[in-house]
């Protein structure tokens, strides 16, 4: 299984020969929206909070006694039908909401991906990808070179989760260049996964080589799993 690799001025230089246990998984849409789903509720935050009736102030005496004023009997003020009385079955920032991910599921829904992206030609394999210092404009001029070499026009023209540029190791240089492009994102090669790569129509892999051994060692577990 090969691919085409390009250079960063959208010329072909070569290719580059793709694992099979990474880019030849046939697509398994339930594991991935489990997946996705785990991940999504694993970086929920318990951030809203109401409070019951054991929270809020006041109520400690009873409003009116029992009986012999016409009035409906209530014990206190704190009552979820009081204005400023406690909430019933409100959210409450305790609740955990994370859940289990196998490691060998998430490994396999990372192959199934990004084997996926390949078939649908949303990878674009770039040999090398350096700027002496940060560069919005130079970056502008890559995407476009690519777009145009590649066939993929959308990469330049896409207003919204354009592309994950993908990088073996950090660079601050490319991070800062693409930061004041509110469609594209920088990840390296350890951080990817499936929810990110398929926000993003495409995947731009820098340095192939370096990045699909980094990749190579995550989505290992799967082929291990098969011996």
């Amino acid at each position: 299984m090969d691919a085409k690799v390009y250079s960063h001025e959208g010329a072909e230089v070569g290719k580059i020969s793709l694992p099979e246990s990474v880019f030849g998984v046939a697509w398994n849409a339930d594991l991935v929206h489990e997946v996705v789903i785990g991940m999504q509720a694993n970086a929920r935050e318990s951030s809203a909070h109401t409070k019951g009736r054991g929270d809020v102030s006041g109520g400690g005496k009873k409003p009116w006694k029992q009986k012999g004023t016409g009035r409906a009997r209530h014990g206190s003020s704190r009552s979820p039908i009081w204005v400023k009385g406690g909430v019933s079955h409100g959210p409450r920032n305790e609740k955990d909401y994370s859940v289990k991910i196998n490691k060998k599921v998430r490994a396999k829904a990372l192959a199934v991906v990004l084997s996926k992206k390949l078939v649908d030609a949303e990878i674009i394999f770039v040999d090398a990808l350096s700027f002496a210092e940060p560069k919005t404009a130079q970056a502008k001029t890559v995407l476009s070179a690519l777009a145009k070499g590649t066939g993929q026009t959308s990469l330049s023209t896409k207003r919204k989760n354009t592309a994950v540029v993908v990088l073996p190791a950090r660079n601050a240089a490319i991070e800062k260049s693409f930061r004041n492009f509110g469609n594209i994102e920088v990840m390296q090669a350890k951080d990817i996964n499936p929810v990110d790569l398929l926000t993003y129509k495409y995947v731009v892999m820098t340095e192939p080589t370096s990045t699909l051994e980094v990749i190579g060692k995550r989505v290992g577990v799967v082929a291990a799993a098969k011996k």
